[in-house]
């Protein structure tokens, strides 16, 4: 007799059972029956290498997005950051504002420190920190409370960061729109800003009038013939005028014909401003409406009358009564007609036979 052998059969542990039972699930394909542990590892890590690419690819183009995003907003002013008052330069763009002293300073500084700023100033980001484009009274405030008081609130100001390499012209043009804006900037001013500008190696304006078209195309026309104005009679006496901007509009434009119409006008009225050696502004304009209102050639002394009236009579005629004087070098007719009306050639017929009777 054969004796049968006995086999023992090892399930797997997932609690697979034998085909044929209603509890099998689906045979796994051929090729991951076949795949081993090393393809396995393969597989996983090129999927992770690829859900990595893809992550990091959306990254670069949300990070490219908001670069553009970033420089758009600059571009615009629109990102304001806390600046320390010391890293501001002033030195990029001439200022259209005097350097001199400011008499409305003491209510800004009032104002900062009883409601802050509420407007930031601009500033341009450059290599070496950043240059001023707007706000030169607001950033002299800062300045001045800070080193009055010391208190950290006011060694930064609050400034809207411009992108790096703006245009010079669209810098001016920034800086010079905002005080046409605020209506708080004289003529003098602008018109030395003009000056300065058409000199300046790095605009492209070389004469003044293209300055002035350019740094104030947004005035009217006639706001900009009086910056014209003035910027001619800084031309001729602005070296020696120490309070450009206290001169008024009348003031000046009448300077500037003085100094167009009469030569030599210029030197004399600097050599009465260096007599002078006006020391406030107030000082300063009295001496320049002396010298605006000296005339170029002196009048003639008007004729004193050597007699009076000679003769004085009514006479009646057609038309009326006429009243008359009579004194030496003139004849005076007077009465309720309108002469102007009278046609020249009468007139000049009639005055020709007055005459002839009279001389006949």
């Amino acid at each position: 007799m054969s004796k049968r052998r006995i086999f023992d059969i090892d399930f797997p542990e997932n609690g697979a059972v034998p085909a044929g039972t209603d509890q099998t699930p689906d045979p796994k394909p051929e090729t991951e029956m076949r795949r081993g542990p090393m393809a396995s590892a393969i597989n996983e890590n090129a999927g992770a290498l690829r859900e990595r690419e893809t992550a990091e690819r959306a990254i670069r183009e949300e990070n490219d997005r908001l670069a553009h995003e970033l420089v758009r907003l600059k571009k615009q002013g629109l990102i304001v950051d806390l600046i320390p008052v010391d890293d501001i330069r002033t030195v990029k763009l001439t200022r259209d504002r005097s350097t001199g002293r400011d008499p409305d300073l003491e209510e800004l500084k009032v104002s900062i420190q009883a409601i802050g700023l509420s407007n930031a100033i601009q500033v341009e980001l450059t290599d070496d920190g950043y240059e001023l484009v707007q706000g030169f009274r607001r950033l002299s405030a800062y300045r001045a409370l800070f080193a009055e008081t010391g208190e950290e609130r006011y060694a930064k100001i609050p400034a809207g960061l411009i992108a790096k390499g703006e245009a010079m012209e669209a810098l001016y043009r920034r800086m010079v729109d905002e005080n046409l804006v605020r209506r708080d900037i004289s003529f003098a001013e602008m018109a030395q800003l003009a000056l300065s500008y058409a000199k300046d190696p790095e605009t492209s304006s070389a004469t003044i009038e293209e300055a002035i078209a350019a740094l104030y195309a947004s005035a009217n026309r006639q706001k900009r013939i009086y910056i014209r104005h003035f910027a001619t009679m800084l031309e001729g006496i602005g070296s020696h005028v120490k309070f450009p901007e206290s001169i008024p509009r009348a003031l000046g434009l009448q300077l500037e014909k003085r100094i167009s119409n009469e030569s030599g006008a210029a030197a004399t009225i600097r050599h009465a401003l260096a007599a002078a050696m006006a020391t406030t502004p107030e000082a300063e304009v009295d001496v320049l409406r002396a010298q605006a209102v000296k005339e170029n050639v002196a009048k003639p002394a008007a004729p004193t009358p050597t007699s009076v009236a000679k003769t004085t009579f009514r006479h009646a005629v057609p038309a009326g009564t006429v009243r008359c004087a009579a004194r030496n070098g003139k004849l005076e007719l007077a009465m309720d007609r309108d002469f102007s009306n009278e046609d020249r050639v009468r007139l000049e017929a009639a005055i020709t036979a007055f005459f002839k009777e009279l001389d006949g």
